[in-house]
């Protein structure tokens, strides 16, 4: 089975390969050289399968059982209970003829899962995040753009579970950014649960230089008819975390418009229910947004 990172992606891919099946017609079956690139032996990594989910249970204190995503996210109840084998995604290339040259794709994919990090320090002797102590669990509060931290993927609302091979369950904030100040500069190993339902969608801009979608607060709101938005299934009631890979969390509207007018014409936007990410706003406390903004803050 093909995937592609948009509609857009495989209607060009089909184009392309219904174009190749004529001029191989025309030519006898003889051997000519196609210009056409082989998407699927590419080595762009695939969006891994978002059957993992189910031995979630809870996330900040919440309780993510199946009735309280079909009654609060019903879009997401058959990827999140879904128990048969998915084949591993390695087994399968991604297609995208338009879109295999964004670093914003490549930068923004999702693992779904629970995963290895290698961290250094930057000059100033830090990672560039901040953390905070929930339920017992340690997240990840506040990104800084561009630091070693944000470059090796790690975003708002992720959970550590190691670091440098100690668990860190039960910790307090204190203590973890004391462990990290105490790391050396560079191989800090870190073990990341990735929050739980977020997803990646790449759009294209129209001539206008539009993507299709609305957003209040960061919020999804409104999707234009007939536009890349409506085509690749974004969703009202969906929170903006990050525009190609860059966190924009507890941005104000204007700034993130303006990250997203200075993209180039493919632009991949990671959201997550607003259901959720209200949650975890509660959670963070009220200070979070202003700590995201705050670039004065001692960070890590």
């Amino acid at each position: 089975m093909s995937l592609y990172p948009s509609l857009e992606d495989m209607k060009v891919d089909e184009m392309c390969r219904a174009h190749l099946s004529q001029i191989k017609l025309q030519n006898d079956q003889q051997s000519i050289a196609y210009p056409y690139p082989d998407f699927e032996n590419t080595s762009m990594p695939v969006p891994a399968n978002r059957a993992l989910y189910p031995a979630l249970g809870e996330y900040m204190g919440l309780e993510l059982s199946e009735d309280v995503i079909a009654q609060n996210m019903p879009e997401y109840l058959q990827v999140a209970v879904r128990q048969e084998p998915i084949a591993p995604a390695t087994q399968t290339g991604l297609i995208a003829p338009i879109s295999g040259q964004s670093v914003g794709l490549q930068r923004a994919q999702v693992t779904h899962g629970i995963r290895p990090v290698v961290l250094c320090k930057d000059k100033d002797g830090k990672v560039g995040l901040r953390v905070k102590a929930i339920n017992n669990g340690i997240f990840i509060s506040v990104v800084v753009d561009r630091s070693p931290a944000a470059l090796a993927g790690l975003r708002f609302g992720d959970q550590i579970l190691q670091i440098n091979d100690i668990d860190v369950a039960g910790f307090s904030m204190e203590k973890v950014h004391d462990m990290l100040k105490k790391s050396p500069v560079n191989g800090i190993k870190v073990v990341v649960r990735d929050r739980p339902f977020e997803r990646t969608i790449t759009l294209h801009k129209n001539s206008a230089g539009n993507l299709g979608f609305q957003f209040k607060n960061g919020r999804i709101v409104n999707i234009v008819k007939d536009s890349s938005a409506t085509r690749n299934g974004v969703l009202t009631d969906h929170q903006l975390l990050e525009v190609d890979g860059q966190n924009v969390v507890g941005m104000k509207d204007k700034h993130i418009g303006d990250i997203i007018q200075k993209t180039g014409s493919v632009v991949t936007i990671t959201v997550m229910p607003s259901f959720l990410y209200d949650h975890m706003i509660k959670k963070m406390a009220g200070s979070l947004l202003k700590d995201c903004m705050d670039h004065s803050l001692p960070t890590l």
